[in-house]
């Protein structure tokens, strides 16, 4: 198991957000969660992590990242990972 643990940043009113979040839970994967909305420091790291400033913006405990990253996307990384 990596030493470091899933990172996503996101917003309540983003729906790619809730549904990242769901399928985390829902898998059962650990992860912090750091609102943006609530944090503006965070949206600054997350635009920097990114590039963008699109959300969410998912970092994995291998140090790559996925920009408002599909379903398939974020479970294809868990499974490279080993994490699944």
């Amino acid at each position: 198991m990596p030493d470091r643990q899933l990172l996503m940043f996101g917003a309540d009113w983003c729906r790619d957000c809730r549904r990242t979040k769901s399928q985390l839970d829902e898998l059962g994967i650990a992860y912090d969660y750091v609102d943006v909305e609530a944090d503006a420091s965070a949206a600054e790291v997350a635009r920097e992590i990114s590039g963008r400033t699109n959300i969410p913006v998912v970092v994995y405990p291998d140090g790559t990242h996925h920009v408002e990253p599909s379903n398939a996307d974020v479970e294809a990384k868990l499974r490279e990972l080993s994490l699944l």
